[in-house]
């Protein structure tokens, strides 16, 4: 469904991402795991074409995604949950998911999946006149997944979501991760919480210093002692 072939990318002078190449197939849930600072926020920055690689090849259902813009990505079926949430704070939950919903198709059929998307999250149905920048951590994850959903996407990247939340509220994410699998929805998720990301994936990739070093399964992951190196230096 979503292939990268030898992917490098970064900022100005200074390279992120080296030779990446990884495979997502449809109803799958990849994680990529891996220390701060290992280009894992950059690799969905790419992904969803708010960054141009360097080099390499992007394809999305055997398309081409290397030379399109961000909202061309969105309409091929590629919707991103970014890290810290970025919600329009001083709007409403219902504005933020409208706002999600800006594709034609998606706002010829707002009210269905605002629908959707309240049936899925019923807490954001109780708050949706409610500024988003007034919610609790947890909830505010939901809109951003709920906006994200809004245009009905094929593939969800979700960058970070465990970011900065308290420990219970983690509990809810993966929660919500969970419940968006149970969906059908093809994900693919970056996380430094290394224990909470292998219990919701079906396969896992390492990043670390902007290579991949490692892939398998959940369960093989879990247990190799390269991860306990790269996230303790053990």
């Amino acid at each position: 469904m979503l292939s990268l072939r030898s992917v490098s990318a970064g900022y100005g002078s200074f390279r992120a991402l080296f030779d990446v190449s990884l495979e997502v197939a449809p109803g799958e849930a990849i994680g990529v795991v891996g220390p701060n600072g290992a280009g894992k926020s950059t690799l969905m920055r790419v992904i969803s074409g708010m960054l141009r690689s360097f080099s390499g090849e992007l394809a999305f259902e055997g398309r081409s995604l290397t030379h399109l813009p961000a909202y061309r990505i969105v309409e091929a079926g590629i919707a991103h949950v970014p890290e810290h949430r970025r919600l329009f704070s001083k709007l409403t939950v219902e504005e933020n998911l409208r706002i999600g919903a800006f594709l034609p198709q998606a706002r010829r059929n707002y009210a269905e999946r605002s629908e959707w998307v309240y049936a899925l999250f019923p807490r954001l149905l109780e708050r949706r006149r409610q500024l988003a920048g007034t919610l609790s951590g947890g909830e505010q994850q939901m809109v951003a997944i709920g906006r994200a959903l809004m245009s009905k996407p094929k593939m969800l990247l979700m960058d970070e979501p465990s970011a900065g939340l308290a420990p219970l509220v983690v509990e809810q994410v993966f929660n919500l991760v969970r419940r968006i699998r149970e969906e059908g929805f093809t994900v693919l998720i970056v996380e430094q919480n290394l224990q909470q990301v292998l219990e919701v994936v079906d396969r896992a990739y390492l990043l670390e210093v902007g290579r991949i070093r490692l892939s398998g399964s959940a369960a093989e992951l879990k247990t190799n002692p390269m991860i306990q190196q790269a996230y303790m230096g053990l």
